[in-house]
C-alpha cells in the first residue's frame, strides 16, 4: 500500500497518543517531577491513582472513585494500562485492544471528573476517546509502525480481537 500525507499524519498521531500514555506510567513509575513530584513514585511504595481519586474527582460519582483510593489491583492495573496502552500505540501493534483500552480508560476517567472544571461538557479525556476509536478505525498502525508486519502474525490471524 502507498502511503499518503494523511496516512503518515495518522501514524504521528498514534505515536503522539502512545507517548502521553506511557510518558503517565514512566512519570508514575520513577517520579520525575512533572505530574508526579520526585520521591512521590510508585517505586518509592505511593499509589500512582491516590492523588487523581483523593483529589480530583469530582461530581455524582466521586464516591464511587474515591473508594478505590489506596486498592492495590486498581494501581495495578491503572500502571499496567498505561504500559501496554502506551507501548502497543507507539508500535503500531495490538491496535484493536490498546485503543479500546485506553477509550475505556479515557471513560472512567471523564466519569470521575463529571462535570469537568473547564467545560461543562467536553474535556481532554473525551478528545483522547475520540482520536483513540479514530486511530483504532484507520489502521493508524500500519504507517511509521509494525502493525501490518503483527497483523501478520498467525496467532495474531488467528486471534481477530488482537490485531
Amino acid at each position: 500500500m502507498k502511503y499518503t500525507c494523511k496516512h503518515y499524519l495518522r501514524g504521528l498521531l498514534r505515536i503522539a497518543m502512545g507517548w502521553i500514555f506511557f510518558w503517565a506510567f514512566l512519570d508514575k513509575l520513577f517520579g520525575l517531577g512533572f505530574a508526579t513530584e520526585a520521591g512521590k513514585s510508585w517505586l518509592n511504595g505511593t499509589s500512582p491513582t491516590a492523588g487523581f481519586l483523593n483529589f480530583a474527582t469530582t461530581g455524582p460519582l466521586a464516591n464511587i472513585f474515591q473508594s478505590l483510593t489506596g486498592s492495590t489491583w486498581v494501581d495495578w492495573l491503572f500502571m499496567l494500562g498505561l504500559l501496554f496502552i502506551g507501548l502497543a500505540l507507539i508500535l503500531g501493534i495490538a491496535m484493536r485492544l490498546a485503543c479500546w483500552s485506553g477509550a475505556l480508560l479515557m471513560l472512567l476517567m471523564y466519569l470521575a471528573v463529571l462535570l469537568p472544571e473547564h467545560n461543562p461538557i467536553i474535556d481532554e479525556h473525551i478528545i483522547y476517546l475520540l482520536l483513540l476509536l479514530l486511530l483504532l478505525k484507520s489502521k493508524a498502525g500500519y504507517p511509521l509502525g509494525l502493525g501490518s508486519t503483527w497483523d501478520g502474525l498467525s496467532f495474531v490471524r488467528k486471534a481477530k480481537w488482537l490485531q
